[in-house]
């Protein structure tokens, strides 16, 4: 089993920044993807950039060139830095990953509410 803890959610003016962070523990365990997914509310939870094993990055076209995932594969932690945010990007974040063996994990899920 795996548990990941998010942090780093909070309330910031438009264009200003936040950085999330997401941990994962838990016993004999590799990691392959890690990512970031957001609800914002009544909407559905939408893909917003993930990373792979080999540092390989993709990002959602709304967030590209604001937002940067990160990993740090001693820690098992991923992270994203989130730059010129927009009122848009209110929405709760939440982590994911995915281990070698193909088990798929979700953070318990971090909010972020940007203000106009």
């Amino acid at each position: 089993q795996v548990q990941l803890v998010e942090s780093g959610g909070g309330l910031v003016q438009a264009g200003g920044s936040l950085r999330l962070s997401c941990a994962a523990s838990g016993s004999k365990f590799s990691i392959n993807a890690m990512g970031w997914y957001r609800q914002a509310p009544g909407k559905q939870r939408e893909w917003v950039v993930r990373i792979t094993s080999g540092g390989t990055t993709n990002y959602a076209d709304s967030v590209k060139g604001r937002f940067t995932i990160s990993r740090d594969n001693a820690k098992n932690t991923v992270y994203l830095q989130m730059n010129s945010l927009k009122p848009e990007d209110t929405a709760v974040y939440y982590c994911r990953i995915v281990t070698g063996e193909g088990y798929v994990y979700w953070g318990q899920g971090t909010q972020v509410t940007v203000s106009s």
